[in-house]
């Protein structure tokens, strides 16, 4: 009666994992938003090259549904 037992906490387990695993998107669109770093004064930080300074962020893409 364990094994019977022990083989179906398995089995729920399993399905468990693998239902959560279907409903997340991993392969959800990411969208990277970049800014420039301001300093007080409101004028663009440059580096040492000479380049704006930037602040990069990777986000999920969301569309909304229109009808």
């Amino acid at each position: 009666m364990d094994t019977v037992k022990n083989a179906l906490l398995g089995f729920c387990l399993l399905l468990c994992v693998a239902t959560l695993a279907y409903n997340q998107p991993v392969w959800a669109e990411t969208v990277t938003v970049c800014t420039d770093v301001k300093d007080k004064a409101g004028k663009p930080v440059k580096d040492k090259a000479g380049k704006t300074k930037q602040n990069c962020k990777t986000m999920k893409k969301h569309e909304k549904l229109t009808k």
